[in-house]
């Protein structure tokens, strides 16, 4: 049924009364999604929480048009208010709209995403993304203010000379350190000392924190204001992280230097702790740059949401990959039609995501497949390490001991606990799509007699 322009209708079919509609309160428009993969270049919409709304340039119109006559949000005649907007969206689209479309559009496409308040005066709902294997329990510690000025600090680190002087730095001290040196012997040393133990723990988390820093450094460089910076819970591990979605703002480049600037900030810091070796001698410094490697490896993996998955996504310019995967799996193995999310797509993204897809998705179920199989050896493994810690550390063990013990103990269960999250989320994931599969489509609505 259409809604007229006159009057909005609520679900028992009483007539509201019409208000302008303007965009929500701290949205922004930004713009289009540059170098994206889409066949139809999509626009941009930044929530009041930042959470940006990909929009097909006609809702993009509305959205623009509805704020550049916001002044009309007072006037008593809203229906020729919306003719104004109407006519305005028409001359850009090249198309005729009425008021009554304009009504339908914001209604029913734009206030549900929380880009604009409903016709009636409702007001948007909260839009919050949960993206699949996103990080949860987000806290920020600290706001955009103290990122810009840390940002601040490190940017001229992305200018191009500079870079190349680092890179070629950072790989000499790794070819140095992994040829020259004997890490096994300094990693034996350094297991055996609790102090080593919580410094090396020390000296990830810091690095951690740097990497984050890389990232917010990046965005001031290419000319965008990053975000809060703050830690949260990815599967079952903390994790720090930096909200640089401003970055979308910039072109494939930029994004990219964004993406990249973390594991680049993790070399500068492998520099830093060779330089410390080589003016102290100190081997555990040693075990710490491995444990940085390991990191920075660990972000390069494309699999999970670290930073080689959205280098990838960035590369070819579709934000999400993840929700592609049912769509190419019930396409490529049921033989079902082309989901039109994937018609959306240009042809070498859509190539690109395909044959992404049927690479993580095995190797995924490869991994888990042979990390289930080992659960039990692992659970008894760990079980005699956590007893054996545990007997240590009430043995007249002290208070630096304990910590160390503790720690330790915590990183043999968290592993644990994250392979049977991962495993009830697959599960869940394949029950959903066996359920749908049985369903079948949804008939065609008849039609009206």
């Amino acid at each position: 049924m259409s809604t007229s322009a006159d009057q909005a209708v609520d679900e028992a079919g009483a007539p509201k009364a019409l208000t302008f509609p303007t965009l929500a309160e701290g949205a922004e428009l930004v713009g289009e999604f540059k170098n994206s993969g889409y066949r139809e270049p999509p626009q941009l919409v930044c929530l009041p929480n930042r959470q940006l709304v990909r929009l097909p340039p006609l809702l993009f119109l509305v959205a623009k048009a509805l704020h550049e006559h916001r002044d009309l949000a007072g006037t008593r005649d809203v229906p020729a208010a919306l003719e104004t907007v109407a006519a305005a969206v028409s001359e850009q689209a090249g198309a005729r709209l009425t008021a009554e479309q304009i009504v339908y559009l914001v209604d029913r496409k734009l206030a549900p995403l929380g880009v604009t308040g409903y016709t009636d005066g409702t007001a948007p709902p909260l839009v919050k993304a949960n993206p699949f294997l996103g990080l949860k329990f987000k806290v920020a510690v600290c706001p955009e203010r103290v990122t810009w000025f840390i940002a601040g600090l490190f940017s001229w680190l992305f200018r191009p000379v500079i870079v190349a002087v680092a890179v070629a730095a950072i790989i000499g001290c790794e070819v140095w350190l992994l040829t020259s040196q004997s890490i096994a012997d300094a990693l034996q040393q350094t297991l055996l000392v609790p102090v080593s133990i919580l410094l090396i723990m020390a000296l990830g988390v810091l690095s951690c924190v740097f990497h984050e820093f890389g990232h917010a450094a990046a965005c001031r460089y290419g000319g965008v204001r990053p975000g809060v910076m703050g830690c949260g819970i990815y599967l079952v591990w903390p994790a720090f992280y930096t909200d640089i979605t401003e970055s979308y703002r910039l072109g494939r480049g930029g994004r990219l230097r964004a993406d990249l600037a973390g594991v680049y900030f993790n070399g500068i810091f492998i520099l830093g702790l060779t330089g410390l070796y080589l003016w102290t001698g100190f081997e555990p410094l040693l075990v710490a740059v491995l444990f940085v490697n390991f990191e920075m490896i660990q972000q390069l993996l494309p699999t999970l949401r670290f930073d080689g998955y959205y280098i990838m996504s960035d590369l070819i310019g579709i934000p999400d990959l993840f929700k592609y995967i049912g769509p190419i799996l019930r396409r490529k193995l049921l033989r079902r039609p082309a989901d039109p999310r994937l018609k959306e797509l240009k042809r070498w993204p859509q190539i690109f995501v395909t044959v992404w897809v049927l690479t993580v998705v095995p190797l995924l179920v490869l991994q888990l497949g042979l990390i289930t199989t080992q659960i039990p050896k692992l659970v008894a493994q760990d079980w005699m390490m956590i007893r054996g810690l545990a007997t240590a550390a009430s043995n007249g063990a002290s208070p630096l001991e304990l910590i160390t013990s503790g720690l330790q103990i915590v990183l043999l269960i968290l592993p644990l606990l994250g392979v049977v999250l991962i495993l009830y989320m697959a599960a869940r994931w394949l029950v959903r799509q066996a359920v749908r599969y049985v369903n079948g489509p949804a008939p065609d609505p008849m039609p009206n007699s």
